[in-house]
């Protein structure tokens, strides 16, 4: 028979293997614990990503819906200022002014070079000769046209400024 000592010592012995093995029990749960927090976080950082990108695309979507509705109104009241314009020309213009005007060859190509951007063309007769069916109401006509797309052109440039401040927060800051 065992002595007394023999069993206390061996009772001793399987406490700490006891103790040791729920140690490393524990410790294995904790860390599985641990792992199963940061793996979760990553999960959290990855949706609050996700859900700033859906925010910034949603105020970007509702910025651009607000520049383009501005815009095509802005550019429609243009065009509507432009028709209004075309029309009150024969009350302005009337046929006797255009009887009475005769639009030189000269002028027709001047015109046409500053509206094409580029050198006019050399003379081949008389520049000061009547231009063939050209009146003053059409010229009028296309000088209002002319105008009307300029101010088309620069709403839409004012358009994309205005997209371009509310798509950027670095440009909100510019002057």
């Amino acid at each position: 028979m065992p002595s007394p000592r023999a069993i206390v010592t061996l009772l001793i012995l399987a406490l700490i293997a006891a103790l040791v093995g729920g140690g490393v029990w524990q410790q294995h749960r904790i860390d599985a614990a641990q792992q199963a927090t940061r793996e979760a976080l990553a999960r959290v950082k990855a949706v609050e990503g996700e859900r700033d990108t859906a925010q910034e695309e949603t105020r970007l979507a509702r910025a651009n819906v607000r520049v383009v509705t501005q815009y095509v109104d802005r550019v429609q009241t243009v065009y509507v200022q432009g028709k209004t314009i075309t029309k009150e020309i024969p009350v302005y213009v009337t046929p006797e002014a255009d009887a009475a005007c005769v639009i030189p060859v000269g002028f027709v190509r001047i015109h046409n070079a500053a509206a094409a951007n580029t050198a006019a063309e050399p003379s081949t007769g008389d520049p000061d000769a009547p231009a063939p069916g050209l009146t003053l109401s059409a010229i009028a006509e296309t000088v209002a046209d002319n105008y009307t797309q300029y101010h088309a052109l620069g709403e839409q440039v004012i358009g994309l400024q205005d997209y371009i401040r509310a798509s950027c927060p670095a440009a909100q800051a510019a002057p």
